[in-house]
């Protein structure tokens, strides 16, 4: 199967495919980032595997659809307005209603001080941007099923 989209915008073959991560309802993964490509981009992959997508363009707007739809997992830029990652980050996983929801960490920031500082807020994953859709999209299950 061809797989349209990737990070730099090319086809490429798909030669596995994650599938889902547990049998029950669809899973929902909630995606916080400023850059709409990114969005898109993200939103399309998950899609195609059959997850719902929701989409937050900033860090309150995330942190809010966080806590009232409690997502199977949160995936969330680290800069972006009103209220960067780590801050969302650390407020979900600060709450019992949200701390056992996977949250991974988007980033260009790759010093391992970023990333130690990013692991530091109770993030289940640090992923540094550019990016394989693909592999993020397995990773994403695999936390979900180790939940």
């Amino acid at each position: 199967m061809l797989y349209p989209l990737s990070y730099e915008g090319g086809a490429r073959e798909r030669s596995r495919r994650p599938g889902r991560p547990y049998d029950g309802p669809v899973p929902t993964v909630l995606v916080v980032d400023d850059d709409p490509v990114i969005q898109k981009l993200l939103q399309f992959n998950f899609e195609m595997e059959g997850w719902t997508v929701l989409l937050a363009d900033d860090g309150e707007a995330g942190l809010t659809m966080a806590r009232l739809e409690r997502p199977d997992a949160v995936l969330l830029d680290v800069m972006m307005p009103k209220l960067n990652g780590l801050a969302v980050a650390a407020a979900l996983k600060s709450e019992p209603s949200t701390e056992g929801i996977p949250v991974i960490l988007l980033s260009a920031k790759a010093q391992a001080t970023d990333i130690g500082d990013g692991l530091a807020t109770g993030a289940d994953a640090y992923v540094t941007k550019p990016f394989d859709p693909l592999d993020l999209l397995e990773r994403v299950t695999s936390l979900i099923a180790q939940r």
